[in-house]
């Protein structure tokens, strides 16, 4: 336990292989990954956190230990608790917007990072007041959505937006729904509401000087993320990006086998 926090989390180690950290995206959990963990069996070592808000990890201080700046220290502090040095990065939409920032701020930590679906955050106060107004609209339906019906027609709505391309139809979706319903609304509505984009700070001007090599992939029906991640690399040297085929922002659940390529080409490399 940390001070403020009870980490709910699962350490994989295998001798002598290097680990990963992988930080799941909003409303997922330290299961988020188990399908690129079962391909890569005993290739790497790994590290999974249930995220503030999400799983079973406990804010035990105030409301401000669900936003980045608290999330990424207490991280670090997880780390270190554990004796890790060094080690590789993958993170997923909010966890790739927290794998950045972790990047940014303690890059000793850190050799190579893939962020999946994620972005350097919003670059203007307008787009921020914007996003935290639209955040709200959703924490409302979420605190709504306390009984598990009405949590699991949130979630059917949630998958049926553009940016999640067909997922709904993916053949394991009903699986991915049942871990997800694991989640409280109440405490994910704490996680919207600190650690949403529109809350956290923007990233652009910090990534042009990351010297980590970072890897972004994005899913090929995920258009504005296409964008985004274009725009990345066009500031950022040491980034490089991958656009990932059958598949729109849950690259990892759609495209399982493309993902662990490119994580395993990458890292190995």
């Amino acid at each position: 336990m940390l001070e403020n926090y009870s980490f709910n989390y699962s350490l994989t180690t295998n001798s002598g292989k290097h680990l990963i950290l992988f930080l799941h995206g909003f409303m997922g959990n330290i299961y988020e990954f188990d399908r690129v963990i079962q391909l890569l069996k005993d290739d790497f070592s790994y590290l999974v956190i249930d995220l503030p808000g999400h799983g079973n990890t406990q804010v035990l201080g105030a409301d401000e230990y669900y936003t980045i700046q608290r999330t990424a220290e207490s991280i670090i502090g997880l780390i270190d608790k554990l004796n890790i040095t060094k080690c590789y990065l993958v993170g997923y939409s909010m966890g790739g917007r927290l794998a950045l920032y972790l990047t940014i701020h303690f890059p000793q930590y850190f050799s190579k990072v893939i962020l999946e679906s994620a972005s350097p955050g919003l670059a203007t106060e307008t787009e921020r007041l914007e996003r935290i107004k639209r955040d709200a609209q959703i924490a409302k339906k979420l605190a709504r959505s306390l009984s598990k019906a009405g949590f699991a027609l949130f979630l059917s709505n949630w998958y049926s937006q553009p940016i999640f391309g067909s997922i709904k139809h993916h053949p394991e979706f009903k699986i991915m729904l049942e871990s997800r319903l694991q989640n409280n609304p109440l405490d994910l509505v704490k996680s919207l509401q600190f650690m949403g984009n529109g809350n956290q700070p923007s990233l652009w001007d910090k990534l042009t000087h990351n010297q980590i090599p970072l890897l972004l992939l994005v899913g090929e029906n995920d258009a504005k993320f296409i964008d985004i991640n274009y725009k990345m690399v066009q500031i950022c040297p040491v980034a490089q990006m991958k656009i990932i085929g059958k598949s729109a922002h849950n690259i990892h659940w759609e495209n399982t086998s493309d993902f662990v390529y490119h994580l395993k080409e990458f890292f190995q490399q």
